[in-house]
């Protein structure tokens, strides 16, 4: 018996009880599907974070004040680190501030040759800017150096930034993001225009590139003008919010955050490991979720891949009363000659070709499900997990065929052919 009448015996034995056969790969499909959907979200999740902390800027350290007591910085490779990484277990004290004097220390070059620049932030709470007769509450109101456009992967579509200039004079321009535009202008081109900022007159020079949201927040709800604009007619000329810091490469990051962690300790007189700052190095938190999204990833695919069992499950029963059934049928065919591989290979044919219509059909539902967006992830298609999701599906067929074919093939003639 050649191979072609051992595929058309297997056809005709499947198609003999299309409902069993129908049941029977949809246990395939659900788990080839699943694997392939799960993992494609969680690639999708991940992406979305990714592109999240890229916006920020890769090789951007954004340092802000921290409590000394009560808890230090991370250790070394930390996401967020001060000098050393200590506890004090003694009374929480106010953090000394960040100041602009600080921010200047870290521009020497001497000191710190791996920065590229440095940005000193200051941000006005309570924000509402008016046009005509439209208002809008702005989200975050920036003050600061024309550096951070660069440092945090802000560019502007239309008009320009502000310069160094403008920050000298503490003129009141402005950068609009698109949805303070939008709020404000509808279609009307902003530049030139003026905005009234909690009763303070700004020219806008500038619109941001749309970012997009990021989870809860709005990354385009933003205005940047002019730090000492800023701090003369809304915040004040206190302590800083935040400094930025560029390190002049993605491969100097971990040196720039070494030098900024020794200047500023030597500035705040830190002699222990209870900095009253942090560094949020954004190559560091980006390492960081690649390997837990991964992680998530694989979780995800696994806890799917416990589908794909309960499938191969289904075939071993189904193939075991598809023994029983034609258990007369495999006599006849003893009795004439057939030898045991062909009634060995019929039936781990016939399981393998479920299998394999399951996961054939498991990618397509697959491949539909990931064009529609999933609680507000765009699922990635991994090629690697649909070719993962269909060899095992396939496997499966061969593994839990192989029992109910082996079952088949050692049934004695006479013994078949007298069963009713």
């Amino acid at each position: 018996m050649n191979q072609l009448e051992i595929l058309r015996f297997a056809l005709r034995g499947l198609l003999a009880n299309k409902m069993r056969s129908s049941l029977t790969t949809l246990g395939i499909l659900i788990g080839v599907a699943a694997v392939i959907m799960l993992v494609a979200i969680g690639e999708g999740s991940s992406q979305s974070i990714q592109r999240n902390i890229q916006r920020l800027g890769a090789n951007t350290l954004t340092i802000s004040p921290q409590f000394s007591g009560g808890g230090g910085g991370g250790g070394g490779g930390g996401v967020m680190r001060a000098s050393g990484g200590g506890t004090n277990t003694g009374p929480r004290t106010q953090a000394r501030q960040l100041s602009l004097t600080d921010a200047k220390a870290l521009t020497d070059k001497t000191l710190a040759p791996s920065v590229r620049s440095v940005s000193p932030v200051v941000t006005a709470s309570s924000s509402t800017a008016t046009y005509g007769a439209a208002s809008h509450a702005i989200s975050q109101f920036v003050g600061t150096y024309p550096s951070y456009f660069e440092a945090v992967n802000k560019p502007v579509t239309k008009g320009t930034y502000f310069f160094n200039d403008d920050v000298l004079a503490a003129r009141k321009v402005v950068v609009l993001g698109h949805t303070v535009v939008e709020e404000l202008f509808g279609t009307v081109d902003p530049i030139g225009k003026q905005v009234s900022v909690s009763g303070v007159p700004f020219t806008v020079v500038g619109v941001l590139k749309e970012a997009g949201s990021t989870g809860m927040q709005d990354a385009d709800d933003v205005a940047i003008a002019p730090l000492p604009a800023v701090q003369q007619s809304l915040s004040g000329f206190g302590s800083l919010n935040s400094i930025v810091v560029q390190a002049s490469g993605a491969e100097t990051t971990t040196a720039a955050q070494a030098e900024v962690t020794a200047i500023l300790n030597q500035r705040h007189g830190i002699k222990n490991d209870n900095a009253d700052y942090r560094i949020l190095n954004q190559a560091t938190l980006q390492e960081t979720v690649s390997a837990a999204t991964g992680t998530f990833t694989v979780l995800l695919g696994a806890v799917a891949a416990i589908s794909l069992l309960v499938g191969g499950i289904g075939i071993t029963n189904i193939m075991l009363v598809t023994v029983t059934e034609r258990t007369r049928e495999i006599g006849i065919r003893k009795a004439i000659g057939a030898p045991r591989s062909a009634i060995l290979g019929q039936f781990l044919l016939e399981a393998t070709l479920l299998s394999l219509v399951g996961g054939l059909s498991g990618v397509l539902v697959a491949f539909i499900g990931t064009r529609f967006t999933v609680a507000g992830i765009e699922p990635v298609l991994v090629p690697s997990s649909v070719a993962l999701a269909l060899g095992v599906s396939v496997g499966i067929g061969l593994f839990f065929g192989s029992y109910p074919a082996n079952r088949a093939a050692k049934l004695r003639p006479i013994q078949a052919l007298r069963h009713e």
